[in-house]
């Protein structure tokens, strides 16, 4: 509910403080007089596009403080919890606009953007008018409407849920699609190069034992012939020389002092090292023995391992992490059929789930359309417009979170006229009378906003004008409701009733806003069914509405 307004310097408003109440409030006044500067100054603090230019000239800068009462179910307590704002029963809003066209926002004392000031108004405040395309008038919002007349929020919590279910099946269904197709694409590739890693079966580590077994191999084949030689030489030619020697010298040696001794057991001794030198280059040579063949096979298989290793890109003790990188590719293409088929089958299942609730939906929208049209018809027939038709259109519509229907609201003013939107078949007088028989019907148990009235009785009077203020006292029973009016009807029918009128100060024309007593009441409905000459039938005649 709101409870005040604080109006600064904003366009021919020095300063106003209003206090509303429960119940109909009224704000009546003569053309002009600024009815439609408080609208704009409420509009301004919740954030509403408008006037370009508000700061009363002179002014430094305007200013507008809204305060509501929360209830601890309203549903601005959830905008404010996710803007981190500070909540509570009581809600100020301020709003400040600097003489060179800057706005800058309060919520709760705490700065916020005008946009959160938007989403907050949407569960505070609804304006009704001839010109207003933000309530009633505007088509996109008629589904919501008619969902909320037929009370089918589980049902349509359901369908939410369903299409939910269905857009995340068929994104899964996508991204595997999708990442079959980039596998498919080179399948020939993969299989190709996992048939050739295959056969070679390249393991970690043997390219560097390949490569030392050449370099030994190698090494031997430059060595051989040279220790080949040498062995010759101690085998063929030392041996015997040293041989002989050593039978020459024994047969003249004749005594113990001949001087031989000393050289044979030098030869001895060297016939001795001679035969292990033999030994040992034997040993060798028999090591250094190797097939000329395997030098040929083990140069071939390092020459293909590396050739792999290059044509992949890789190291060459890589080779068979990749070859099991590319086997998990063909792997993951086999299973991916098998994925996609259970995929596309989870996508149609969600998506017969979706559509069995969408139906319900459906059904359920169209048989509360009728029970909609009817009471809407029957809130027309006081409003003297019996004659006219008023007609819920539900046509199929691309599918969503909220089915498959697009909800539209037409009228047909007289019988065999054609139907069409409200905005562009009413006149403005049968216009207001639509959409307050459509905010009777549709108000339901939803008490948390402000409902305002811009001048929704224009163009009826008499019996017409006095059932359109009686529909607004029954709108605001159990909530609050603002109405602007020039009718006497919906001025007598108001539970606090305010005039705006104009002032001259200093030279300078403002507008202000004076609470009206019981005795101000008549004389201001008694202006309003006169004119600027109070007569007392004038009198009589306006207590006589306020008696009524």
């Amino acid at each position: 509910m709101l409870r005040a307004l604080d109006i600064r310097d904003l366009l021919i408003i020095d300063h106003l403080e209003l206090a509303f109440q429960p119940g109909l409030n009224v704000l009546t006044g003569e053309t002009g007089a600024g009815k439609s500067i408080l609208l704009d100054s409420l509009g301004f603090v919740l954030g509403w596009r408008g006037r370009a230019e508000l700061v009363r000239q002179g002014a430094a800068q305007g200013e507008v403080i809204a305060e509501f009462d929360l209830g601890a179910d309203h549903p601005a307590h959830a905008i404010l919890q996710e803007a981190g704002l500070p909540g509570g029963e009581e809600l100020v809003l301020r709003r400040v606009n600097t003489a060179d066209g800057r706005k800058t926002a309060w919520v709760n004392d705490r700065r916020c953007s005008g946009e959160v000031l938007r989403r907050l108004s949407e569960t505070l405040v609804e304006l009704h008018g001839q010109h207003d395309d933000r309530g009633l008038l505007n088509p996109r919002g008629h589904r919501a409407l008619l969902d909320a007349f037929a009370s089918i929020s589980g049902l349509l919590a359901q369908t939410r849920t369903a299409w939910g279910a269905v857009a995340k099946a068929r994104k899964t269904v996508q991204a595997t699609r999708a990442a079959l197709e980039a596998v498919r694409a080179e399948e020939e590739f993969l299989r190709h190069a996992v048939a050739e890693l295959d056969k070679l079966d390249p393991q970690v580590g043997e390219d560097e034992t390949l490569d030392a077994q050449r370099r030994q191999m190698q090494q031997a084949e430059r060595i051989r012939g040279d220790i080949a030689r040498a062995y010759a030489l101690l085998s063929e030619g030392a041996e015997p020389s040293l041989g002989e020697a050593q039978r020459w010298l024994e047969g003249v040696e004749g005594g113990d002092d001949s001087g031989l001794t000393a050289p044979l057991s030098a030869l001895s001794r060297a016939m001795v090292e001679l035969g292990e030198a033999q030994d040992g280059v034997q040993r060798v040579l028999e090591g250094l023995e190797f097939n000329p063949g395997d030098l040929e096979d083990c140069e071939a298989r390092l020459f293909e391992i590396r050739a792999l290793a290059r044509k992949y890109g890789v190291q060459p003790d890589e080779l068979a992490a990749h070859a099991d990188l590319l086997r998990g590719k063909l792997a993951a293409l086999d299973a991916g059929d098998r994925d996609l088929s259970d995929q596309e089958a989870a996508l149609a299942q969600a998506d017969a789930d979706y559509q069995s609730l969408a139906d319900q939906l459906s059904a359920a929208r169209r048989d509360n359309a009728d029970a909609l049209d009817q009471a809407v018809m029957a809130e027309l027939a006081p409003l003297k417009m019996e004659r006219a038709v008023f007609k819920t259109l539900i046509e199929p519509a691309e599918a969503g979170p909220e089915g498959c229907d697009a909800v539209a609201f037409t009228v047909a003013t007289n019988p065999g006229a054609p139907s069409g939107p409200l905005n562009k078949i009413a006149s403005g007088g049968e216009l207001s009378r639509f959409l307050l028989a459509l905010k009777v019907c549709l108000r339901g148990d939803d008490q948390s906003k402000t409902l305002i009235f811009d001048e929704i009785d224009r163009g009826v009077g008499g019996a017409t004008a006095d059932a359109v203020g009686r529909r607004l006292k029954s709108l605001a029973t159990s909530g609050q409701v603002l109405v602007v009016t020039h009718s006497p009807q919906v001025a007598a029918q108001g539970g606090f009733h305010w005039r705006v009128q104009k002032r001259v100060a200093e030279g300078i024309t403002l507008s202000e806003v004076v609470p009206l007593d019981t005795e101000n009441r008549v004389d201001e409905i008694a202006r309003m069914v006169s004119g600027d000459t109070i007569t007392p039938e004038a009198r009589a005649a306006a207590r006589a509405l306020l008696a009524s």
